[in-house]
C-alpha cells in the first residue's frame, strides 16, 4: 500500500466518525452530556432517556449502543455545581449521581440538567419501592 492509499483510508475513518458523532449530536431526544466515572477524565458523547434510562453514547468509538445506562431507580443525586474554568464548556454543570455501580459524574447545559432533574422528579412512587426486598 503507498503512503497516499493510507492517508486516504485515514480521511475516510475520520470522516466517518465525524459524520457519527454529527448524528448522534443532533438526533431527537439526544443531550450533549460528559461523563467521569470516579476521578478519572470527562468523557464526551450524547446521552438518551428511554424509559427509566439515561444511556450514554461516547462521540469516538464505532458502536451506536449505549456504553452506560444509567437507571433512574434508586439513582441519587448527592451534589451539582458549575464546572470550574478550564474543566469544561462554559456554563456548563456537574451532577454527582450514585446508582448501584457506584459513584458516577454528569456534566451538562443548565438547560439538560433541568430536564435531568425533571426526568428525576418524574418517576412514578413505586419506581423508589426495592419490591425484591418485600
Amino acid at each position: 500500500m503507498t503512503a497516499l492509499g493510507i492517508l486516504l483510508g485515514m480521511l475516510v475513518v475520520a470522516a466517518l466518525l465525524f459524520v457519527r458523532a454529527f448524528a448522534l449530536a443532533h438526533s431527537r431526544g439526544a443531550i450533549i452530556c460528559r461523563v467521569r466515572v470516579r476521578d478519572g477524565d470527562w468523557k464526551n458523547g450524547v446521552a438518551r432517556y428511554v424509559g427509566g434510562e439515561l444511556r450514554w453514547i461516547p462521540f469516538l468509538g464505532l458502536r451506536l449502543r449505549p456504553r452506560r445506562a444509567i437507571a433512574r431507580r434508586g439513582l441519587i443525586v448527592s451534589d451539582r455545581r458549575r464546572l470550574a474554568t478550564g474543566e469544561g464548556p462554559a456554563g456548563y454543570w456537574a451532577v454527582v449521581c450514585s446508582d448501584g455501580g457506584g459513584p458516577v459524574s454528569l456534566a451538562m447545559s443548565e438547560d439538560a440538567l433541568t430536564g435531568f432533574l425533571a426526568w428525576l422528579e418524574s418517576a412514578p412512587p413505586s419506581a423508589y419501592l426495592d419490591l425484591d426486598a418485600a
